[in-house]
């Protein structure tokens, strides 16, 4: 698909995302890979309702902006780590979807699978990414699920979609909020059943033959170290006590220097 037409779809699927309900005031990001080096995104502070063609803009694999006028935003990073590892991904797609986002700020998971059809566009795994500081952490929260899946929900941060295409991308973000919507809906009702195994194999298989299988789908992520997750607790603590301290300050810089600080020290 050509730039251009690349950058219409931007356009349009910002425009649905707020006509859905699925943001407000500045929230939500697009992106759409153009080349290997080369990513068309949205720009930050921007309601998703107003975003135009010329609003646009160009940054490196790397996040330096080439083209446009207004500034990346910060989550950019997560973009650029599902790039990174997806080769096979040309999109993502993050919003705050009311019923989707609601399991996520209470730290319970969407309890998938128990539509069959969305074991086959969205694979058997849905998880929950645990809520970080925001900046390198939050990167190194979602890394382990990127070649797993091509959705998450991430608690307090709504959800983070991707795809082969723009469309697909929203599209596995409209499943996932329709799934997070039917399993409320059913909590009255005593919760949704899981699906039978045997059945989730078959259509996990289904989805594999159809191509639309993740690179490492079904494997479990490798559980990090406790002394790794004591140090990842204690950058996060530091950032939230520094964003106190300075409230006007950029939580994604605050992050990185934080990162480059426990870098540096553990070089020694």
């Amino acid at each position: 698909m050509s730039e251009s037409s690349l950058r219409r779809d931007l356009v349009r699927y910002s425009h649905a995302m707020y006509a859905a309900g699925w943001v407000a005031n500045h929230d939500g990001n697009l992106s759409a890979r153009v080349a290997p080096d080369r990513v068309v995104c949205t720009p930050t502070a921007f309601s998703k309702a107003d975003v135009g063609l010329d609003d646009l803009l160009v940054v490196s694999s790397d996040g330096t902006r080439i083209a446009g006028r207004h500034r990346p935003f910060s989550e950019l990073a997560l973009h650029r780590a599902v790039y990174a590892q997806r080769p096979d991904v040309q999109a993502v797609v993050h919003a705050h979807p009311p019923f989707a986002t609601a399991f996520g700020a209470a730290g319970q998971a969407i309890p998938h699978p128990f539509l069959p059809e969305a074991v086959v566009s969205l694979g058997a795994t849905l998880p929950l990414v645990p809520l970080t500081a925001p900046g390198q952490p939050s990167v190194d929260a979602l890394r382990p699920w990127i070649t797993r899946c091509d959705a998450v929900v991430i608690a307090g941060n709504g959800v983070l979609t991707w795809g082969p295409s723009l469309e697909l991308a929203y599209l596995r973000m409209e499943l996932v909020e329709h799934l997070a919507r039917i399993a409320h809906g059913a909590v009255a009702l005593g919760g949704v059943k899981p699906l039978p195994q045997s059945l989730t194999d078959a259509l996990v298989s289904k989805r594999a033959k159809a191509g639309l299988a993740a690179p490492d789908e079904g494997r479990a992520p490798e559980r990090p170290s406790a002394s790794a997750q004591s140090d990842h607790s204690a950058r996060a603590d530091i950032v939230h006590r520094v964003q106190a301290g300075l409230p006007n300050a950029d939580p994604a810089l605050i992050a990185q220097l934080v990162a480059q600080i426990a870098a540096g020290q553990g070089a020694r």
